[in-house]
């Protein structure tokens, strides 16, 4: 039978000791991982009895211990704050640091459904603008035909596009604008030349006259083209564009688009995105509180009762003279089975309390207790 190590009562910790020394440098860790051996070992009975580890096994679980509760809070604060930092840039550790409340995620929400909108506002996709030549006769016309389309960006029938708006509708009711107060003289021609109407109209000049008296008259123009007029409208069905009414002249069709292959670009690989690329690395030890220092300590007790029960359990018991010793390796490993899920759900449970959205709620709830205890108060009577 192989000789089974008994721990001498002290040890002497060396960075490297630990299995991953992830915090053997700090000298806060190095002081506490001595003291926390020796406070393991005789809460489970050093030294009137022999405990089977040797101190590289404390060290082992103090490390864990310390990793878990890291774990524990920074798997709380990615809940917390993953929809403030998702889409921005990974690579900056959140660690012990305050992340501010903002409204990046909602303002980039509306910025998509701005984009997606009839008139685009904001969003991340550029809007390009192409043209179609239309013929006297033709209604009918495919968008990926490069002899007929014409795109600011990309080449038809090689780069898909997706149509965003036509401009299709009929001239500006201005530019078949009559007034009966017309004179003589160029004044008519100036006015709409400001306007950017050149000289559609043959009026030479105008009165002056009530702004309501040109609305009246251009919104009856309006109405009576949708009334007695076909509607300028289009229909799109894949590359095939359909106009109506049917085109009585040669003219451009203009129109706004966007490239699919832009969709995809919005795509990225280095911005966090999940669980797994936000930036939480392991706390500093020494910037763990008192309250989480002792949680360590418990956990480590929890798992060192584990570890020893798991090597006392390998024999049920050890011969003596004149009998037997019953080892107690199923108790312990089951008291410390227990005490580490304890401490993880107490753990856990004070997380959660300190939500943001439990703290919000305990807010309000003083709020409307002050509210209340205000409104119970008299109010001062005054005799003058």
């Amino acid at each position: 039978m192989a000789t089974t190590s008994i721990w001498p009562g002290s040890s002497s910790f060396y960075p490297g000791d630990t299995p991953y020394g992830s915090y053997d440098k700090e000298k806060a860790f190095q002081a506490d991982i001595e003291k926390t051996a020796v406070w393991c070992a005789k809460r489970i009975g050093y030294p009137i009895v022999d405990i089977e580890l040797q101190d590289t096994q404390f060290f082992a679980c103090f490390e864990e211990a310390v990793t878990e509760y890291s774990s524990q809070v920074n798997r709380f604060n990615i809940r917390e704050n993953l929809l403030i930092t998702r889409g921005s840039a990974t690579g900056s550790s959140l660690t012990h640091k305050t992340v501010k409340q903002n409204l990046n995620q909602l303002i980039g929400i509306s910025s998509q459904y701005g984009q997606e909108a009839s008139s685009p506002v904001g969003g991340d996709m550029k809007l390009y603008s192409g043209s179609i030549a239309c013929s006297n006769g033709i209604q009918t016309y495919d968008l990926q035909n490069a002899s007929v389309t014409t795109l600011e960006s990309g080449t038809p029938g090689t780069d898909p596009i997706e149509i965003r708006r036509v401009f299709y509708e009929s001239s500006p009711a201005m530019t078949r604008f009559f007034d009966p107060h017309i004179g003589s003289g160029l004044g008519s021609q100036q006015m709409l030349s400001q306007f950017g109407w050149g000289s559609f109209s043959p009026a030479i000049n105008y009165l002056l006259m009530p702004m309501y008296d040109d609305l009246l008259r251009v919104q009856a123009i309006e109405f009576n083209d949708q009334i007695r007029k076909s509607a300028y409208s289009f229909h799109l069905v894949g590359n095939d564009l359909t106009i109506f009414p049917r085109p009585t002249s040669s003219f451009k069709l203009r129109f706004q688009y966007f490239k699919n292959a832009d969709r995809t670009a919005l795509i990225t690989n280095s911005d966090v995105s999940d669980f797994s690329n936000i930036g939480y690395d392991n706390m500093a030890y020494a910037s763990i509180n008192a309250p989480g220092h002792q949680w360590i300590r418990k956990y480590t007790l929890a798992l060192v009762k584990e570890l020893l029960g798991s090597i006392r359990g390998k024999y049920s018991a050890m011969p003596i003279p004149n009998g037997d010793v019953t080892l107690d390796g199923d108790t312990l490993r089951s008291e410390g089975a227990a005490e580490r899920d304890s401490l993880v759900a107490e753990l856990r449970e004070d997380l959660e309390a300190a939500s943001r959205r439990m703290l919000m709620e305990r807010q309000n709830d003083e709020a409307n207790f002050h509210l209340e205890t205000i409104n119970k108060i008299p109010l001062n009577i005054y005799i003058g």
